[in-house]
């Protein structure tokens, strides 16, 4: 039987961890070793980052909220607080977006709350 180099195979390892990083700087994009590290690396921090995106995103919503409640005379830990005491389960998102695009019902909701 025929030997069979597997030059096809690692050819095409290479040209799918090459097309990955195409766009890379300096010899990341071009020099194998050095894309496999960089591929992997991306790998990680894309991992990580979309963990970092759900914390900043709730951070935001904080930060809006507490914007929009200050209007009122409160704060943001009190509002949260009379929310709670009140049983009205609405999420930080779902808070700060009436917040912004719907001020007239997040004010509506702040009176209810604050009574």
């Amino acid at each position: 039987m025929t030997r069979i180099k597997g030059g096809l195979l690692h050819r095409k390892r290479r040209a799918g961890i090459l097309k990955h990083t195409k766009g890379y700087r300096w010899g990341r994009k071009s020099k194998i070793k050095v894309a496999k590290v960089a591929k992997m690396k991306a790998g990680q921090h894309a991992f990580s980052d979309r963990r970092k995106k759900k914390r900043s995103m709730r951070q935001l919503w904080t930060i809006r909220l507490n914007a929009a409640v200050r209007k009122h005379n409160l704060s943001y830990s009190k509002f949260i607080d009379l929310l709670k005491k009140a049983n009205i389960e609405l999420d930080r998102k779902v808070l700060s977006q009436l917040a912004l695009k719907y001020p007239k019902v997040f004010d509506k909701l702040v009176e209810t709350v604050a009574k």
